[in-house]
């Protein structure tokens, strides 16, 4: 059976910091495989290398060294564009382009030549509680969260095989966190698009995933179910909101 994702021995050094003197790398051989869809929260303290490691396997930041493989095909073999659509990053911050609501939710479309979904588009504004905006509005009036929202559903118009997710919910309303959440968890159920979630809300964590990446000293140091990862109380539990 074929791998659905592999994470081999993968390596981002430093460059040009203080941090030299302690490793020399920001995190280093790093191994993980999905064998078939999975729900994965990826925790740690401030520092780790969380964000870097979602945006080197989304290959918007280069490798060090190491492989990583989709559907056992190499990322340096497979064109970087149809990586992207299958292996899709959700930052932070999310960033909205000059133009409007439909303008912003139509760009996925025209950056990879597909038809616009515009019934998929309005059931997944609806599923995260922004049927109300009219898309003839401009983005850079929206509020903070409502562009954190849309930026999810612009990437998920892509129908990604596997979400890397960096605190998307971090700037949202209890509602709407819950939203995306159930909204994550429905298509993961229904469709089985895995993600990979970096948050600093273990409540989220144990409430989304069911596999647990733990970074520390640049390394994975914990790969475990959800449900031993909490039930061993490991150290770091009461800090990693840090």
């Amino acid at each position: 059976m074929t791998t659905l994702f592999e994470i081999k021995n993968i390596t981002k050094n430093y460059w040009g910091t203080n941090e030299e003197k302690y490793r020399p790398y920001l995190f280093g051989n790093i191994t993980a495989v999905l064998q078939k869809a999975e729900r994965i929260a990826l925790l740690g303290k401030s520092g780790q290398g969380k964000s870097t490691l979602l945006r080197t396997l989304a290959l918007l930041e280069p490798l060090d060294n190491g492989v990583i493989s989709f559907n056992g095909v190499s990322a340096k073999e497979m064109d970087t564009q149809h990586w992207r659509m299958n292996i899709a990053y959700v930052a932070q911050q999310s960033i909205m382009l000059p133009g409007t609501i439909e303008d912003n939710l139509q760009t996925v479309s025209k950056l990879h030549n597909r038809s616009f979904d515009e019934g998929l588009a309005k059931e997944l504004m609806k599923d995260i509680g922004l049927e109300h905006l009219e898309w003839s509005k401009k983005a850079k009036d929206l509020s903070g969260g409502e562009k954190q929202r849309i930026a999810l559903v612009r990437t998920l118009l892509l129908d990604p095989s596997i979400l890397l997710l960096d605190e998307i919910t971090s700037s949202l309303d209890q509602e709407s966190k819950e939203l995306v959440e159930q909204l994550l968890t429905k298509l993961h159920m229904e469709k089985g698009t895995s993600f990979i979630w970096v948050t600093h809300d273990l409540e989220q964590a144990k409430k989304i995933s069911e596999r647990v990446w733990y970074m520390e000293e640049g390394k994975l140091a914990i790969d475990s179910s959800t449900e031993i990862f909490f039930e061993n109380r490991h150290p770091f539990s009461e800090q990693v909101m840090l």
